[in-house]
């Protein structure tokens, strides 16, 4: 049973008063919220909007030993499950263990450049364009068969859980979050009689890799939002490993319910 639990607060005043709230609530039921980071929990909480989901995960590496949950204080809250109002309830299904578990599949990503090669993990995607703005060109690979010859602004290579987000600026497609898929979605891509390169999206399973190999030496990288700068880079593979998080579900929880309420 989850006892230790651990808040992760967005720093705005509405969510640090509401997680006040919260703090009061779960310790009136004797569950532990955690302060010393050196101490072990085992549910975290995200309170805020999607981007702290996305921090708290990252914070703690994307453990697969813990349980993860958001309550929505923002706006979209894709990630976020427990709406305000849900709270009372949502510590009740706490108490009984009234939910289930979701595994989501991390996104593993590993850039070799001329001098250095670096590994990094995200849970929604990647996006990776010319760092002067220039045409992105690349080829891409999957499994080592040449999908195409990519031009265009840039290219997402977006998660599952991933693909109600940035994802859908770029008219990708909306996929069930526990599938563990990976996105190939063109970013504004050249249509010309020179440039034929896809316009739609290539969904992919898991532990299935894609590689690029691009044109441009120098790249920028966005990690779940966050830009990291490449020179002379040589490859790029990416793809969703073996490792998982856990993500708690309810019984209010449903996917085509909160695209609807979120999108429409």
């Amino acid at each position: 049973m989850i006892k230790n639990i651990r808040l992760f607060v967005n720093k705005n005043d509405k969510s640090i008063k509401f997680a006040r709230l919260v703090r009061n609530k779960l310790t009136a039921r004797d569950f532990k919220v955690i302060e010393d980071d050196n101490d072990d929990f085992s549910l975290g909480i995200a309170i805020g909007g999607d981007g702290s989901f996305l921090r708290m995960v990252r914070q703690n590496s994307f453990n697969s030993d813990l349980y993860y949950v958001g309550i929505n204080t923002g706006h979209l809250g894709f990630l976020q499950d427990v709406k305000i109002d849900e709270v009372d309830e949502f510590i009740d299904d706490l108490m009984v263990e009234n939910y289930k578990v979701d595994h989501i599949g991390i996104q593993e990503t590993d850039i070799v450049c001329k001098d250095k090669e670096s590994k990094y993990f995200s849970l929604n995607e990647i996006v990776i364009k010319d760092i002067n703005s220039k045409l992105f060109k690349a080829d891409v690979y999957i499994e080592d068969d040449l999908l195409e010859n990519y031009v265009g602004d840039g290219i997402m290579l977006a998660t599952s859980i991933g693909s109600t987000a940035h994802n859908l600026s770029y008219n990708g497609s909306i996929v069930y979050p526990s599938f563990s898929s990976l996105q190939i979605t063109p970013m504004a891509p050249i249509n010309s009689n020179r440039y034929r390169p896809l316009t739609k999206s290539v969904i992919i399973p898991e532990e299935v890799s894609v590689d690029l190999i691009p044109d441009n030496d120098d790249l920028v990288v966005t990690f779940d939002g966050e830009d990291i700068l490449f020179n002379d880079v040589d490859s790029i593979s990416s793809k969703i490993g073996k490792q998982k998080i856990k993500v708690l579900r309810f019984d209010r929880y449903g996917f085509a319910k909160k695209i609807n309420e979120k999108l429409l």
